[in-house]
C-alpha cells in the first residue's frame, strides 16, 4: 500500500505544528509586553491545554465510529484563528482565551491525524508510522521557534510578536494544501461498520500497557512544553536574546527529528523498553541541569541531547497504548492519551509558574527531572509486566512482545462476546 497520505499527513502536520511551536513563545513574549508576570504566564501556558482536556474524548468517542479527516481542516482553522486574534488581543484574559481555541484545534488536528495512522497502518509499521508522522512535530518545534524569534525584537516586544502571532496564523493555513486523498476509501468503509457499542473509559484506563503509556507520554510532552514557554523566560533574567533562545528551542526540535529518523534501528538494538527507560533517565539528568546557570553553548548542547531523548516517548507511547487498548476503541485510547497530555500541560505550567514564583525560573525544570524520572520507572515497570505475560521485550523484537501480550486480551473478548 502506497504511504503517500502518510507523506502528506507530515507535510500538513509540519505547517499546524510549526504554527503553534512560532505562537507559543511569542504569546510569552506579548504577555510580558503586556504586563505578565511569571505566574501570569504559567497561566496562560496553562489555559492552552483546558479547553482540550475536557474536549478530548467526546472526539475521539466521534473518531471511533466515524471518519477522521473531518477533524483535520478543523483544527487549522481554530489553530489559525487562535493565533490570530491572541496577536490582535489587548489584555491578558483575552489571550489567555484565545490561547485555549489554539489548544483546541491542535488537539482536534492531532487527533484526527493520530486516528488515521492507528487505522491506516498495520501493526508491525505502526513504530514506523508514528515516528514518521510525529517528525511532523518536531519540524514545525524546529523551524517555528527560530521564525518567531527572527521576528520579535526586544526593543518593542508588543509589536513584533503581534507580528509573529499573525503570521504563524497564515502558516498554519498552508496545512490545507496538503489535506487531500489523507483517508483512505477502506477505512471510511470500516469506520461505518464497526461494532456501535463503546467500550467504558475506565476498562480502557485499566487495561495493561495504557496507563503507564499515557504517563509516559505526558511527562515527555509536559518537558517539551515548559521548555518553549520558559526558555524564553530563562533567556530573560540570563540576558539572552530572543533570536538566540529561537535557535536554542530549534536545536532542541531538530535533535528530535533525528531521532525519529533512526527510531526502527535503535528499538531493533535496545528494545522498546530499554529505550524508554534510558532516554527518560537521561532526560531528567538534562532537565534538572538546565537549572544550573550554564553558559550558552554547553545549554545548547544539553538541550541537543535533551531534544534526542525526548524524541522516543511521544511515538513509542501512541504505539503501546494504540496495540494494548480494544480494537473498537483505539482512538479513544489516543484521546484518553492526549487528555493526560493536556492535564500535563494545564498542570505542569500552572506549578511552573508557581515554582517560578517561589523558587525562581530555573526551579521548573527540576520539576521536569523529577517527573522524567518516574516516567522511566514505568517505562521498566511495563517491560517488566510484558515479560510475564510472554512477551519478553528483547533487544530485536521492535514491539512484538506487544503483539504476543495480547493474546490473553484477545481470548477475553471472545469470551465476553460468547456471554452476550
Amino acid at each position: 500500500m502506497s504511504r503517500a497520505w502518510l507523506l502528506r499527513l507530515v507535510i500538513a502536520f509540519s505547517f499546524a505544528q510549526g504554527a503553534v511551536s512560532m505562537a507559543r513563545p511569542a504569546v510569552s513574549y506579548r504577555a510580558l509586553a503586556l504586563g505578565a508576570d511569571e505566574r501570569a504566564v504559567g497561566v496562560i501556558a496553562g489555559v492552552y491545554a483546558l479547553l482540550p482536556l475536557f474536549a478530548a474524548v467526546p472526539l475521539g468517542r466521534r473518531t471511533d465510529h466515524g471518519r477522521c479527516a473531518p477533524l483535520l481542516p478543523v483544527g487549522v482553522v481554530l489553530i489559525a484563528g487562535g493565533c490570530a486574534m491572541s496577536g490582535l488581543a489587548g489584555t491578558l484574559v483575552a489571550m489567555a482565551a484565545w490561547s485555549g481555541v489554539m489548544g483546541l484545534g491542535h488537539l482536534c488536528f492531532v487527533i484526527g491525524a493520530q486516528s488515521i495512522v492507528a487505522r491506516q497502518s498495520a501493526p508491525e509499521d505502526q513504530d514506523r508510522n508514528f515516528g514518521h508522522f510525529t517528525i511532523g512535530a518536531s519540524l514545525g518545534q524546529l523551524v517555528g521557534p527560530i521564525a518567531a524569534g527572527a521576528l520579535i525584537d526586544g526593543q518593542d516586544m508588543a509589536g513584533t510578536s503581534a507580528l509573529a502571532l499573525l503570521v504563524s496564523a497564515g502558516v498554519c493555513a498552508l496545512a490545507v494544501t496538503s489535506l487531500w486523498r489523507i483517508e483512505s476509501l477502506r477505512t471510511r468503509t470500516d469506520s461505518r461498520t464497526k461494532e456501535a457499542s463503546r467500550v467504558p473509559v475506565h476498562r480502557i484506563l485499566r487495561t495493561r500497557g495504557v496507563p503507564g503509556g499515557i504517563f509516559i507520554s505526558l511527562a515527555v510532552l509536559s518537558a517539551t512544553d515548559i521548555l518553549t514557554a520558559y526558555l524564553p523566560v530563562v533567556g530573560e533574567h540570563r540576558g539572552i536574546a530572543p533570536a538566540v533562545v529561537g535557535v536554542l528551542l530549534s536545536l532542541r526540535a531538530g535533535a528530535t527529528v533525528a531521532c525519529r529518523l533512526v527510531m526502527t534501528p535503535l528499538i531493533n538494538w535496545l528494545g522498546r523498553t530499554a529505550l524508554i527507560t534510558t532516554t527518560c533517565l537521561l532526560a531528567a539528568v538534562l532537565c534538572a541541569g538546565i537549572a544550573l546557570p550554564v553558559p550558552v553553548w554547553a545549554l545548547g548542547a544539553m538541550l541537543v541531547v535533551l531534544g534526542f531523548c525526548l524524541g522516543v516517548g511521544q511515538p513509542l507511547s501512541m504505539t503501546t497504548v494504540v496495540q494494548a487498548a480494544p480494537a473498537e476503541a483505539r482512538s479513544t485510547a489516543l484521546a484518553l492519551r492526549l487528555t493526560g497530555n493536556r492535564l500535563g500541560q494545564v498542570a505542569a505550567p500552572a506549578s511552573a509558574g508557581l515554582i517560578a514564583g517561589v523558587a525562581g525560573t530555573a526551579a521548573p525544570f527540576v520539576m521536569l527531572g523529577g517527573l522524567l524520572f518516574v516516567a522511566a520507572g514505568l517505562g521498566v515497570r511495563g517491560g517488566a509486566e510484558r515479560g510475564s505475560d510472554g512477551g519478553a521485550d528483547g533487544g530485536s523484537d521492535g514491539g512484538a512482545g506487544q503483539g504476543r501480550a495480547r493474546v490473553p486480551r484477545l481470548r477475553r473478548r471472545e469470551k465476553d462476546h460468547q456471554r452476550h
